[in-house]
C-alpha cells in the first residue's frame, strides 16, 4: 500500500487557488440631497449590479426607482455590518457584482462601508470606488479656507464636556476642521467654539444642495448669533472651522 503524503494534496489545494473566483464590490457615492448630482458611472454600475447593499434600504430604494432600476437589495448598516458582510462575501464569492451605498454622500465617511469594504479585499475581491457627492468636500469647495491640512472629524460626542474637550484639541493644531452637527447640537456646538476661539472663522453648510441651502460667513460668535435668531434650526449641518483666525 503507497502511503499518501503532503504532496498528494498540492494539485487539490492548487486548482482552487487559481480557480476562485474574483467579484468586484464598487463603492459608491450618491447624492446629499439633489438626486440630480448622481453620477452617469453610477447610474451604470447600480444597472449593471447583482446585488445593492444599503444603509437604509427604503432611501436607496427611492433613488432607484427615480432612476428606474430595479435591482435585489440588501441591508447593510452601522448596526450589522458585519453580519451583512458576511452575506455580501458569498454573493462576491459567487461570481455576483455588488454595488454598496450609504443613505446620501461618500460611504465611510461617517457612514457605514468601511468594514464592507475592509472585508471584500482581505477575501480578494476588487473593491473600486465610484466617486460622487460628499458633504465634506463640497463645503471645502466653497467654504473659502487656505488651510493646507484639513482634519475631517465628523460628529464629536453629544455630551458637553467630551465634545468642548475634543474641540480644543481640534482647534489646538495647525489645520482646518470640517464637522457635521445635527440641528438639535449645532447651537450648543457653535457656542463651544466661539467660547475657544470667538474670532476663528467659521464657513456652515445647512441643506447643501437642498432647495433651502444655505451658507453662513464669518467669526464664529458672529455665526452664533445669526443662528440664535431663528426660531428653528432646520436640516443637517456640516461645518468648516478655519486653522487661521478671521480678519
Amino acid at each position: 500500500m503507497v502511503k499518501a503524503s503532503a504532496c498528494t494534496y498540492v494539485p487539490i489545494i492548487t486548482f482552487y487557488i487559481y480557480n476562485k473566483i474574483m467579484s468586484t464590490l464598487y463603492i459608491i457615492g450618491t447624492p446629499i440631497g439633489n438626486l440630480g448630482d448622481i453620477s452617469f458611472r453610477a447610474v451604470e454600475i447600480f444597472k449593471q449590479a447583482d446585488l445593492v447593499a444599503c444603509e437604509d434600504t427604503r432611501r436607496t430604494l427611492k433613488l432607484l426607482t427615480h432612476l428606474g432600476i430595479r435591482v435585489k437589495m440588501l441591508s447593510c448598516r452601522s448596526q450589522n455590518e458585519e453580519f451583512a458582510a458576511e452575506k455580501v462575501l458569498s454573493c462576491l464569492d459567487s461570481g455576483q457584482t455588488v454595488a454598496y451605498a450609504s443613505d446620501a454622500g461618500t460611504p465611510a465617511l461617517s457612514d457605514p462601508g468601511a468594514v464592507l469594504a475592509r472585508a471584500a479585499a482581505q477575501a480578494g475581491h476588487d473593491v473600486i470606488p465610484i466617486p460622487g457627492p460628499s458633504a465634506f468636500a463640497s463645503l471645502l469647495s466653497v467654504a473659502g479656507g487656505k488651510d493646507k491640512t484639513v482634519i475631517f472629524e465628523g460628529f464629536l460626542s453629544p455630551k458637553p464636556g467630551r465634545r468642548k474637550s475634543r474641540l480644543r484639541e481640534l482647534m489646538a493644531a495647525d489645520a482646518a476642521i470640517v464637522l457635521y452637527e445635527s440641528p438639535f447640537r449645532i447651537l450648543k456646538l457653535m457656542g463651544d467654539i466661539a467660547e475657544i476661539d470667538s474670532e476663528r472663522y467659521i464657513c456652515i453648510g445647512r441643506e447643501m444642495t437642498k432647495i433651502h441651502e444655505e451658507y453662513l460667513r464669518g467669526g464664529a460668535a458672529e455665526i452664533l448669533g445669526i443662528l440664535a435668531e431663528k426660531k428653528e434650526q432646520i436640516g443637517e449641518f456640516s461645518v468648516f472651522i478655519s486653522g487661521n483666525k478671521f480678519k
